[in-house]
Formats: structure tokens, sequence, C-alpha cells
């Protein structure tokens, strides 16, 4: 079904069938696609123009639209619009301290939201626009700063999911869309995912499939002719060094405040921890007299152990990243006590899933560290 509109009557039976339905065949697909030793983009093009006009009609009225991007699904909202952006706000219960991205069809569109860009960031958009990359820059004194946390800075991205920028040019204007979820959970991957989050809350989603990347935007903001990284995504360190031919620089407490840089973010509902491999069976044996705990692991399940779910995650990070929402929104559903999942290597293609990892885990002990005593 391309196009979700939850606030039609439909059973809650109804609702959990289609995303049985879904996982099925994002399922299936992902293992027809391994046989033929591929990477699985998920990209669903049914939407049609009326879906596309409808969904326009709605955020000219203020409405919230969540659509699909190439990272996760966006809560999206008429980025001029006061009234739209607290309603985002309100939706996700999200503090009002916390910025939010906009996100645009083109470069061209920059000029109307700063008016200064520094030619390092000119450089990155060039490269990697459309796709996963967040540019922190000065705002234009005519922002709204409920969209910029009262920041002189505003983040801007253009996406490459091409229903996103289907619906961006269709409007012929800026959308925020932070990721259409609670503000700390999980990010949603599919369609499904943002109507469990927020149900009636949003007007309007459409279904562009699972998305490609799993995780959120890089986000890079510029500190004297340097670029600084503050939140690590798909588009990685060595890219953007090697586009820009300088080292990245190391944020400081100065740098603008970014979404997703809270200490505990991107979380399930039932505790996280992290626990490296040769730890794992110690700490199931003594934590799963306390209730079934499910396990997150990059390889198969050992004989004998104690985990009541046993979930093997991808090998490759690009993979991982992919699934890493969609497996711990379901392992989140299994009803144990703990989520526990094995580290991630310390190499900088798996620095952005560690991150994620790490502030999933905030609330809890990361055991990677508790068995080192660091």
């Amino acid at each position: 079904m391309p196009l979700v509109h939850w606030r039609d009557h439909v059973s809650s039976h109804e609702r959990r069938r289609k995303t049985e339905q879904t996982w099925w065949r994002n399922d299936r697909l992902d293992l027809a696609n391994k046989i033929a030793g591929t990477v699985h983009m998920s990209y669903k093009l049914e939407v049609t123009d009326e879906d596309i006009e409808q969904a326009v009609v709605l955020l000219r009225a203020g409405k919230l639209v969540a659509f699909p991007t190439e990272t996760v699904y966006g809560l999206g909202a008429d980025a001029s619009k006061v009234s739209a952006i607290r309603a985002v706000f309100a939706a996700k219960q999200r503090p009002a301290d916390h910025p939010l991205i906009v996100h645009l069809a083109d470069m061209a569109a920059v000029k109307h939201w700063t008016d200064v860009v520094p030619g390092e960031a000119w450089r990155l958009a060039e490269v990697f626009w459309p796709g996963p990359l967040t540019l922190v820059l000065p705002r234009a004194e005519h922002v709204p700063s409920e969209l910029t946390g009262g920041q002189d800075t505003v983040a801007l991205r253009v996406p490459s999911h091409p229903i996103a920028l289907r619906l961006l040019n269709a409007f012929n204007g800026a959308l925020v869309a932070p990721s259409a979820n609670r503000f700390g959970r999980l990010s949603p991957t599919t369609a499904a995912h943002v109507h469990d989050e927020l149900g009636d809350a949003v007007d309007l989603i459409l279904d562009g499939g699972q998305c490609a990347i799993g995780i959120e935007s890089t986000i890079v903001s510029f500190r004297q002719g340097r670029a600084v990284i503050l939140r690590p995504g798909a588009v990685t360190a060595k890219q953007i060094e090697d586009t820009l031919h300088s080292e990245i620089a190391v944020p400081t407490q100065s740098s603008p405040r970014v979404p997703g840089s809270l200490a505990s973010h991107y979380a399930p509902r039932t505790p996280l921890k992290i626990a490296t491999e040769d730890d794992m069976e110690n700490f199931l044996r003594r934590e799963s007299a306390n209730g079934p705990v499910a396990v997150l692991a990059r390889r198969n399940r050992p004989q004998g152990t104690r985990a009541a779910l046993w979930q093997v995650a991808p090998s490759s990070p690009t993979e991982y990243a992919r699934q890493l929402y969609w497996l711990l929104r379901r392992m989140d559903d299994a009803g144990c006590q703990l989520i526990v999942v094995e580290s991630v290597p310390e190499m900088p293609e798996w620095a952005a899933i560690g991150d994620r990892l790490m502030r999933a885990a905030a609330n809890g002990f990361d055991l990677a560290n508790e068995a080192t005593g660091t």
C-alpha cells in the first residue's frame, strides 16, 4: 500500500496483519538479494501524483505528512510556518531547544536559508547532495528561531529518496522532517513504524518501503575552514576529508546543538546493554535468571546459550545500519526484559552504528566497558 492514510478506520487486527506482511515481504526480499549478492535498496515508487498532491494540500494547510527519505522516515511540515513547526514538536514530544533539519529540493534553495556558505560546504554539497549529509550554516535573519532551537545556525539537507524529492518539488518549498517517532526513541524505517509511533498525530503517511540507509544523516558544521562532524552517519569522516583535502576538526562545547546529540537517544522501550563477544555468555548466565533476554549479534547462536531470542545481525556495516532499527523494534516487541547487543568493531566504517548503540544503551550499563573497568 503506497499511501497509508491512518485516519481511515482500520481495525487493530488489520493493522497488525499489514505490519506482519511488511516484515515477511522484507525478510523474503532480503534473503533473495543476499543470495543474488546484491544490496536491497527497498524503494517503492508506486506513490501516485495524486498522492503527492494530497500531501502538498495538507502541508500547505499546516498539517503533518510523514514521508520516506534514504535515511529514515521524516515527519514533514512547512518549514516557513511556525504553527506547523510547533505541531512537529508537539507530535514528537520534542524539547523546544532541539533544532530541526530543513529539507530542500536542490542546492539552489540553500541561499534562502543562509547568507553565508563556506566554500567547504559547497564542495561537500556538490559531492554528497542529494544524499545523507546535513550542513549546519549561519541562519538567515528571517529563519524562525523555533526551527533552530534558538540558535544562530540552521541545518540543511537535500535528500535523495525519489519520493522525498517529488514531494519537495511539488510543494515548491522547504520541509522540516525530523525522524517520525517519539523523541528519543528508535527512528522509523518503514511506514508501519511511523504509525506505531505516532498514530493519529500524523495526517498522512507516504509509504516508500524500507529505507535504504537506515540511520540518520551525517551532520557537519564548519570552523575556521575545517569541517566538524557533529553526528556520524553514512557519509564518513574519510569521505569528507578526501573531498576537502583537510582533516576533520574536533567538536567543542561551543559547537551547535544538533539532532541526536543527547547522551540517551535512539532507544527501544526495553533496556539495552552492550556486551563484548567474550563477556556475552557469562553475562547471559547471570542475567537470564531475572527474565528472558534477547541478543543481537553478528554470529550464529552458540549451542547451549541462555538467550531467549538470538537475532543474527548482518556482518557488513552498510547492511547492519540499514537493518538496525528494524531489528531492534522486532526485539523490543518480543517481550524480553533486556536486549543485549554485541559490541561492533571500533573501525571508521562502524562509527555511526557504534554511536547509535552507545546512545541507545545510555540508560543501562555498557558491558563492554563494565567488563574492562573503563
